[in-house]
């Protein structure tokens, strides 16, 4: 299956870059234009979620047997929604890189490192491939978090379709991020015997890793979007409008260190 898999890889990467370089073409709306490459790079990742979430969903309720067996489990074209993502992964630290300082960037490359190696490994040996789509499904829940960011750098915080984004982020989180990330732990904790080593350990670490900056990030979410009382929440919508993009794709302001998530 490499062969394929890493055809379709190279095709998703040319076209995630293609729509990094087409959007450039187009212009922002006037109140993102200070963060128009920022605007431009979630619009794309938005797309990235959009696309392999939905075909997770679809998939593991079309083809259940990829939760049975995630190992050996799946179709040929789990495969290539799998190879789709891990391109998106390349062009987006690529694009990273071209517009960012590598201080900036490091924490999300680091992410996307460790992403590239956990689904290039299904993609190279046709083996995880069922719990590599499962770990998809985490893109659901970045489909909520672009969308919230948007609206911030929009500065459309509060309003009501940003009350509706922070609640379906919060709701998804639980639904698509942390309840798949208990169960991949759940599954590779009952079989690691059927797992390499050193898959162990890279997956443990990645589960791990996710798991507590998706926790750290749902509370961040819970208290500025839910809890606090928002007298001034034009500002809050401002101040957090200047946010870099962090792991699996949750935003980390600037004067913060946290190791984000980008799915």
């Amino acid at each position: 299956m490499a062969p394929s898999g890493l055809l379709v890889t190279g095709a998703s990467f040319a076209a995630f870059r293609g729509m990094h370089w087409g959007l450039q073409l187009l212009p922002a709306p006037g109140s993102a234009a200070p963060d128009r490459w920022k605007w431009r790079n979630i619009c794309v990742s938005l797309v990235h979620s959009l696309l392999t979430g939905s075909g997770a969903l679809l998939g593991l309720l079309l083809y259940p047997q990829m939760a049975a067996d995630p190992i050996h489990g799946h179709p040929p074209w789990a495969l290539v929604l799998v190879a789709v993502s891990v391109g998106y992964f390349l062009a987006d630290g690529v694009d990273m890189l071209q517009n960012q300082t590598l201080g900036q960037a490091w924490e999300l490359l680091c992410h996307h490192l460790v992403v590239v190696s956990c689904l290039g490994t299904a993609i190279l040996s046709g083996h995880y491939v069922g719990f590599s789509v499962v770990s998809l499904l985490l893109e659901l829940n970045s489909v909520c978090l672009h969308l919230r960011k948007l609206l911030l750098l929009s500065h459309q915080a509060p309003s009501v379709a940003f009350s509706v984004a922070s609640w379906a982020t919060l709701a998804t989180l639980v639904l698509f991020r942390l309840a798949p990330l208990g169960w991949m732990s759940l599954w590779l904790i009952q079989h690691h015997h059927q797992v390499p080593p050193a898959l162990v350990v890279l997956g443990g670490t990645g589960l791990a890793t996710v798991g507590a900056l998706s926790i750290s990030q749902g509370v961040r979410i819970l208290i500025s979007d839910v809890l606090r009382s928002r007298p001034h929440s034009s500002n809050l919508g401002r101040r957090e409008a200047r946010v870099t993009r962090t792991c699996d794709g949750e935003p980390a302001t600037k004067d913060d260190s946290p190791l984000g998530l980008k799915d």
